[in-house]
This record gives C-alpha cells, sequence and structure tokens, in this order.
C-alpha cells in the first residue's frame, strides 16, 4: 500500500489539525454529491476561463489513482459531464476535484464517480486552450504541485506536499490512535482544564 493510500484512513480534520489552514481548500469547493473519502496524489491541470481542453486531455494521461485537480477561470462554463467522468472513471481516476463547475451531475452520481466542485451548470465550455498538465495550480486557495496527497470528503478537502507526505501520514496516524483511545470522560476533563486555564490567565472570573 502506498503512502497517498495510506492516507485515505486519516480524516481531513486530522489533516487539518497538523497542517493548518493554509493547505485547506475553501468551502466553496464541496462534495456535489455524498461520496465516500477519496485519497491520492494530484495530477494538476489548468484552464483559462470558458474552456475545458486539458482537463478533457488529462483523463487519458493521468495515472490510475490520481486525483485531478483543476484550476479554473470561471464558474459559467462546465468543465466536464458525464461522459468524461464516466472515462476517468473507468480509466482508474480516484475523483476530480475542480475550482469550477460541472454538468451531468445526475449521470455521475449515478455511476458513483466522486467530484469536489463549485457546483453545476448544463453550458459546456470550449475546447482550443492548450495549458501545460503536471504545473503548480491554485484550487480553492491552496497551492497543489504533482504528486502532492489530496484527501477529500464531506468535512473538506486537505492537501499535503509531497515532500511533506511520511511525516504527515506519521504524526496523522499517530493523532488518530491517540484520540481513538480516549474516552469522552477523558477528553472533557482536560478539555475543560485548559479552557479553564486560558480564562484565568485572562483574568475571567466565574
Amino acid at each position: 500500500m502506498n503512502g497517498a493510500t495510506r492516507f485515505a484512513g486519516v480524516s481531513p480534520t486530522t489533516l487539518a489539525d497538523i497542517l493548518g489552514r493554509e493547505q485547506v481548500m475553501d468551502i466553496g469547493i464541496r462534495p456535489l454529491w455524498p461520496s465516500p473519502r477519496v485519497a491520492g496524489p494530484a495530477f494538476t491541470v489548468r484552464c483559462p476561463p470558458g474552456d475545458n481542453l486539458m482537463l478533457h486531455a488529462a483523463i487519458h494521461r493521468a495515472e490510475p489513482g490520481s486525483v485531478i485537480v483543476v484550476e479554473s477561470g470561471d464558474v459559467d462554463y462546465a468543465l466536464a459531464g458525464g461522459n468524461v467522468c464516466a472515462v476517468a472513471q473507468r480509466r482508474g481516476i480516484a475523483a476530480f476535484v475542480v475550482d469550477g463547475v460541472i454538468r451531468d451531475l445526475a449521470e455521475v452520481r449515478e455511476m458513483g464517480f466522486p467530484v469536489f466542485a463549485r457546483g453545476v451548470i448544463p453550458i459546456p465550455g470550449t475546447k482550443t486552450a492548450v495549458e501545460p498538465l503536471g504545473a503548480p495550480v491554485r484550487c480553492g486557495g491552496v497551492l497543489v504541485s504533482a504528486g502532492d496527497v489530496v484527501v477529500a470528503d464531506e468535512e473538506g478537502i486537505v492537501v499535503t506536499p509531497a515532500a511533506r507526505q511520511q511525516q504527515v501520514l506519521f504524526d496523522a496516524l499517530a493523532k488518530a490512535a491517540k484520540e481513538a483511545g480516549e474516552s469522552l470522560d477523558d477528553w472533557e476533563a482536560a478539555h475543560r482544564a485548559r479552557i479553564d486555564g486560558t480564562l484565568a490567565e485572562h483574568g475571567f472570573a466565574p
């Protein structure tokens, strides 16, 4: 099992606690249907406003298990539809995470292909603008490079830089194990002590 696959066992909440705000995409990018958690290496794509050529090219070039991450210039034209998602799914692509919109949501939901995006619009974009694949992109406010690990579910989307992958995974699994072994009573006691201590430091009188 490779590192990116092992990230599927870690929630975005745990990763966000470790990585901080700058690695968490904004709330506008959300699951378009209640899909399961996905995790995989980013395959990065840039599409200028109104054009989707490079996403359509990417589905034939990304490795199985990849999460295709798209920087888009607008929310007025769909980046992909049902057939594009179907081909991506058939090729083993784990998910789309797009800073833009798609169409044919009913088809995408029925086939069970995970898409995280800003919404849905029925108007397709053009296919004329050639951009490099694999270049760094900005998606949901996060700078994403090819090979970074993307973890996405209903809690949010977190990007782990490739260079930090092993340490972040180690820290996240350790944190999750510790929390799993802690009872609610223990957590409550520690939490109250911490909050009361902070209040006292700031002169709060009960």
